[in-house]
């Protein structure tokens, strides 16, 4: 009988792995720093973790965000390189754009301080739940993510509206992308059905950062219903899963981002002049402000909508329909990658002058809904 001597990962491995003590993870790197001939199959092991991940319903930039929200930049740069380094072939046009953003450049430090960052990053990494994948139904297509002039044009309408310091300029810019944003998705909508495209409904996942997340995932839970979409949040992980036809994902996004870039302005101004009065605000304050936002943004947002639907039952005979049916796609999407949600309450709202402030903040946010079909 013969037996094979153990590699110096597999014995750094059984040591940090599985184990959470620093003493541990030292003594795991002190073996692996001592022994330069192991980095090949170390940043291999590494492959196969990132691998797994795949297989539990994780995308690249699933992995970095959540690598990010728990370890510190050192991982980020270092999953990154591992992520390019593995070579899975992009899974659409939405893996392929999260390539593209990665920094490939692995981190550049001593060999003990890698080996420990890799250890770390692989405990991480080994106990990744299984999420919900974003797959696309079998015989179906989901329309590429299209980074066309227009939107070029829209994500620059934006970007301008956040930084202007002049009210009545910033609603110009949002009300124009907001037209060109609901033009884009009615077009789109159209288009497949005179085409008669196979597409169907998909998904993405966006970010829900701390602190304050409850507010914010109720903001983007609210422009995701005022563009056909629906928005699972996942709390434990930090993002929430937004299911609809790809123009309409592509809205939320862009409209999401401005609105939480202006709630978070008008948050820090109403702050200023809090104290400027002298009066302390604290946590509350701006729990209270975001919650607030996000409720009256979700009401005219709904208003909005209302007012769409009866623009449109009076519009050509051959929208209505289009949407009804890409309304009932969405929902059966969500409901076999969801098929079980619970509702969750805004809690912590107890500051009076927060609320107020940031129900104020959100009638001056510049947003509107869809334009009226002509």
């Amino acid at each position: 009988m013969s037996s094979s001597t153990p590699s110096t990962v597999e014995r750094a491995f059984e040591a940090a792995l599985y184990a959470d003590s620093d003493a541990a993870l030292d003594t795991g790197a002190s073996m692996l720093a001592a022994d330069p001939a192991s980095d090949t199959e170390l940043a291999r092991r590494g492959e196969e973790f990132v691998a797994g991940a795949w297989r539990r319903g994780w995308q690249p930039a699933d992995l970095v965000r959540f690598v990010r929200r728990e370890l510190e930049d050192v991982h980020v740069r270092l999953v990154s390189a591992l992520i390019v380094s593995e070579g899975r072939e992009p899974r659409g046009p939405r893996w392929a754009a999260q390539l593209e953003e990665l920094d490939a450049q692995p981190p550049r430090t001593d060999r003990f301080s890698y080996a420990t960052a890799a250890l770390e990053l692989y405990r991480l990494l080994l106990r990744l739940p299984s999420i919900e994948p974003l797959d696309v139904p079998a015989g179906t297509t989901a329309a590429a993510p299209q980074d066309s002039r227009m939107l070029t044009r829209i994500r620059a309408l934006l970007a301008k509206a956040e930084a202007t310091g002049f009210p009545e300029e910033a609603e110009a810019l949002s009300a124009k992308a907001q037209e060109l944003m609901a033009r884009h998705s009615i077009d789109e909508a159209l288009l497949a059905a005179r085409t008669h495209a196979k597409d169907a409904p998909g998904a993405c996942r966006i970010g829900v950062e701390a602190p304050y997340e409850t507010a914010k995932a109720v903001l983007l839970d609210a422009v995701a219903g005022a563009n056909r979409c629906r928005a699972v949040w996942n709390d434990a992980l930090g993002f929430s899963t937004v299911v609809g036809f790809e123009p309409d994902l592509e809205a939320v996004e862009l409209l999401y981002t401005s609105l939480l870039v202006q709630a978070t302005a008008a948050m820090t101004k109403a702050e200023a002049a809090q104290r400027a009065g002298g009066r302390k605000r604290t946590k509350t304050f701006r729990q209270s402000f975001l919650a607030a936002y996000a409720h009256r943004i979700g009401d005219r947002l709904a208003s909005a909508a209302e007012s769409q639907e009866s623009q449109v039952t009076a519009a050509e005979g051959e929208l209505l329909p289009v949407l009804v049916a890409r309304d009932v796609a969405v929902a059966d999407h969500m409901e076999r990658m969801f098929p079980q949600t619970v509702t969750t309450r805004l809690r912590g709202v107890t500051d009076a002058a927060g609320w107020e402030e940031g129900a104020a903040a959100a009638d001056r946010a510049q947003v509107r809904g869809r334009r009226p079909i002509p």
